[in-house]
């Protein structure tokens, strides 16, 4: 039944893919999937490109797929790890739920992070009192971290050789750390 739904989720997503949301299984693993999301406009992380990770359960669509950040990101509700803390993946998570419509909630977080249920207490406090603060380390993280060359067009990695800017532990080729 997952692989069936799977399956069906994909085929949607090709036919009509989220803005600015870009995922595909690793191989012909339909369980292991890469992507990425856009960094949101108005945002720290506007121009940036945040490659993630999607894991489904075998007993999928009654689990959720686990989404992990591989490129480093400054956000109350995502850890170092790349671990996302967003309800939608974890008690308020649904079997109609689709994967094109979680990748727009995680989207929306990185509009509208929550501080009230933070991965990172002192990020959350960051974003709380100093917004300022906030925006500036996580625009520089965003330089850092998640901008792809000028001119380089990104396609999704569909096998185990990475095609973009990221290296394989999704930190960027700049050999920056932080």
């Amino acid at each position: 039944m997952a692989l069936n739904r799977i399956r069906a989720e994909l085929a949607e997503f090709r036919r009509d893919p989220p803005p600015g949301c870009r995922a595909a299984p690793v191989g012909t693993d339909y369980f292991q999937w890469t992507g990425s999301i856009d960094g949101p406009p108005d945002t720290p992380y506007e121009g940036g490109v945040f490659n993630i990770k999607i894991t489904f359960p075998q007993n999928y669509p009654f689990k959720a797929p686990k989404i992990v950040f591989t490129t480093r990101i400054y956000h109350p509700n995502i850890l170092y790890t790349g671990a996302i803390y967003l309800d939608t993946l974890h008690r308020n998570w649904s079997a109609g739920l689709t994967i094109g419509a979680v990748l727009l909630s995680v989207q929306q977080l990185m509009t509208d992070p929550n501080p009230n249920e933070p991965a990172d207490g002192t990020i959350a406090r960051q974003y709380t009192a100093n917004r300022e603060a906030f925006n500036q380390t996580a625009r520089q993280w965003t330089v850092l971290h998640a901008s792809p060359p000028p001119g380089h067009v990104f396609t999704v990695q569909t096998t185990a050789t990475p095609t973009n800017s990221q290296d394989s532990a999704g930190t960027g080729g700049s050999g920056h750390s932080g």
